[in-house]
Formats: C-alpha cells, structure tokens, sequence
C-alpha cells in the first residue's frame, strides 16, 4: 500500500481474467492511500501550482484534470481491457464526443460516410460537415448498406444498434472493408454501453458514446467520451477538444465514475426487463413494428448475437396512430414522458414529435429501466388496454 499517489496513469492492476463486474466496479481506481477514499472527490481547478517549466500530468483546467483522468481510466478499461495502447478522452456531452472525432479527423474535399437512420442530431452534423467543403454519404444501417457507399472516404461512422429504430451492422465486416479502402472507422457505443460491445475488438478505430445515457444511468449528467488507440488519430481529437474547450465539469465526472460501479447490475437488469417486455408486446396486435434486437425473429438478431454480449435497454414499436400513442403515454404510471434513455427509471417517447427521426406517428422509443419486471410489463399492458378503448 502506497501512502502517496506519485502519478496521473497509476491505477489499481485488475486481475486478467477479471470478470465484468469486478471490472466495472473496481475500473479506474487508484492505488490506495491510508485514510483517502476509496474514490477521490472531484477536482476543482482551473489552474494548477505550475513553476518553471510547463511539465507534469496538470498544468490547466482545459486540459487536463485528475478527476478526468481516473474516469477515462476507467472508461478504457471497459471498452478495451487489457490493452495498454489505448486512450480515452471525456468531453461535456455525447455531441461533443461526436463532433472531435468527424471534425478533428475531415478537411475540406474528404469524403464521410453516416447512417441515415442514426441519431437525429447527425442531420445537423451533416449540414455543418458540407459547409466546410466536406462530402456527406448516407446509407441505412441494416443490410450493411454502408458498404455501398465506402468507396474513397475519408471515416466510416457507424451506430449499431442505430437509434431509435434498433437496426444493427455487422462492425466487423464494415470496419474491414473501410480499412482496406483507408478509411477511420467510428462506432457509435452509446446504445450497447461497454458491456453489450466493444467496438475496437471489432475492428473500429474508435468507440464513441454518450455518457449521458446507459453509462451513466441516473439522468444526471451530460457526458461523451471518444476511445481510441494511441497514435495520430486519437491526438487530433485530443487537440480538437483543447480548441473547443469542450470539457466535461469535474462534478459530472466524477458522478460518472461513481455511476460505473453499478453498471453491470443496471445493464444486466434493464436487458433482461427489455427482453421480457419484447416478449410481452409481441403478442399484442395492437402493436406493430416491434424491434428488439435480442428477440430471436428480431431481423437484426442474428448478427447482433455474434458481436453483442448485450443486447440494450431499448425497446421501440408502433402504435396504430399519433393519438393512440399519445395516449398510452399518458396511461402509462411507472413511466416518465422524457426523452433520452438508459436510466434506472423507464422512459418512453413518442419519436415524432421531434421531426428529425423518419418514423411514424405512432412510433414509440421505449427505455427500460430498474423497476420489477413484473410492475412495469404490467404497467405496460395496462396503458395499452386503456389508450385502446
């Protein structure tokens, strides 16, 4: 046991075969100190004690902070434990995240190829990539249509499972096919959390995610993150973040962190509830379109199976008309009217209202969260029958 910390990369050595649990409650740790916690509190600093030359891990605010050093330890170790060739870097939010990697990685005459089933904000993206003189390809997720499309890009953006409609690509081949036609290739983690896949042991070049949703899991804080392997690559994003001072607060961090432990246990929780709930709509004719990505007739199940351990805490399907949906929203007790996803408390949306997602009217994004499955399929069912009559 050492009485001093002596560096910003020290941290506790997990076992190699440690299993995912151990991992996500014991990830990022420090060694300890005799009468320190177990978790340090955050940092609050802008500035650091700095004379003489401008050496060591801390010398301002915007670039670097002890507390982000501990979580993006931790955030490594999930996306790609055992590998000491890779870096994570947190940022104020998932479009932030976003963002570093499509802009820090395209120069004017590059070539990018999205999803155009993604994201809704990628819309926004796409508009801001071509003022810049940059060339925007799209392509559906399911089918691996991205592939049609690679040919003389620059970056493959992928987002598997997609968001809202639950389609998935097989990583994989896409990264494959992208890198011998060189080009970068980013996956978008933020449905499959760490836990469900791990972008880089497929072949991407960086995992990106919204630490706001699942990672997280509380619906208390905005955070991003981008993991990449060390190199030129994953420096550019690192410079873009210092150019835009797009930092997440060493509160939000630290609350992340501490959210890490439970991950496991909520994922392992919100899955299962998901399935059951998947299983639940399916017999209901009322609902159509039902995409659940574990259900095994899911049309994107069995590729899904070979590079997911986890399938998501999403559910999407489609009630008959805007009214009906909204009104099996407002039937609905155990669940909150919000939008976002991942956390303890099951959410549910009409999609639609936002204008940005090609879905239906009657389109339902449905996050589950910790409640007792048996409360919550109940709960469900019963808004169903009474938005029906």
């Amino acid at each position: 046991m050492n009485d001093s910390t002596t560096g910003a990369d020290q941290g506790q050595a997990l076992p190699g075969g440690a299993g995912e649990g151990t991992r996500a409650v014991r990830a990022g740790l420090p060694e300890p100190v005799k009468h320190e916690p177990t978790l340090p509190g955050p940092v609050f600093a802008a500035h650091f004690h700095l004379p003489g030359d401008p050496t060591g891990p801390y010398t301002y605010g915007r670039d670097e902070n002890p507390t982000w050093t501990l979580l993006e330890q931790a955030i490594g170790e999930l996306e790609a434990p055992g590998q000491d060739d890779v870096e994570t870097l947190a940022f104020a939010s998932g479009m932030a995240a976003i963002s570093s990697v499509l802009f820090s990685q395209l120069r004017a005459g590059d070539a990018v190829v999205l999803p155009d089933d993604g994201y809704q904000a990628l819309s926004l993206v796409r508009a801001q990539l071509e003022t810049y003189g940059i060339e925007v390809r799209t392509a559906p997720t399911g089918g691996d249509a991205q592939l049609g499309v690679l040919d003389g890009a620059k970056l493959l953006w992928i987002e598997t499972p997609s968001n809202p409609g639950l389609d998935v690509c097989d990583v994989r081949r896409l990264a494959e096919a992208a890198h011998a036609r060189g080009a970068l290739v980013a996956v978008d983690n933020t449905l499959a959390t760490p836990l469900g896949q791990r972008p880089l042991e497929l072949g991407a070049d960086f995992a990106v995610a919204s630490g706001t949703k699942q990672l997280t899991g509380h619906g208390d804080v905005l955070l991003g993150y981008v993991t990449g392997r060390s190199g030129e690559a994953i420096a550019a994003v690192r410079r873009w973040r210092k150019i835009v001072g797009a930092v997440p607060g060493p509160m939000e961090a630290w609350l992340a962190h501490r959210s890490i432990a439970t991950l496991q246990l909520r994922v392992d929780r919100q899955n299962a509830t998901a399935l059951a709930l998947a299983r639940a709509l399916r017999d209901r004719s009322d609902v159509t379109g039902l995409r659940y990505p574990g259900l095994s007739d899911d049309p994107s199940h069995r590729i899904a199976s070979r590079q997911m351990r986890r399938y998501g805490c999403v559910v999407s399907f489609t009630l008959p008309t805007r009214a009906r949906a909204d009104g099996f929203l407002d039937a609905l007790r155990l669940v909150d009217d919000a939008t976002s996803f991942g956390g303890v408390r099951s959410t549910a949306e009409r999609r639609g209202r936002w204008g940005g997602d090609a879905v239906p009217e009657g389109f339902i994004r449905f996050s589950v969260g910790a409640e007792d499955p048996e409360d919550l399929i109940a709960d469900v069912l019963r808004a169903l029958d009474e938005s029906a009559g």
